[in-house]
């Protein structure tokens, strides 16, 4: 299941829902003020490269690979 993240219109706060689909994003209320008034945020993609213990945002710094040319 996808993890968004909102941001409730009324009181300010933000939170995260885990949803089956985006189609479900109309039905999420605040946690804290019980407001249907909620704005999807856009989410950073992270993923953690192998062997090593840093978090990649959104792009790459591991290194290209070759083309196989000699």
């Amino acid at each position: 299941m996808p993890l968004f993240e909102f941001e409730c219109k009324d009181c300010g706060k933000p939170f995260e829902e885990l949803l089956r689909s985006s189609s479900q994003v109309s039905e999420v209320n605040c946690p804290t003020c019980g407001s249907k008034q909620v704005r999807k945020k856009v989410s950073s993609f992270a993923a953690r490269l192998s062997g090593g213990g840093s978090l990649s945002f959104g792009g790459s710094s591991a290194a290209s690979c070759s083309t196989g040319s000699t």
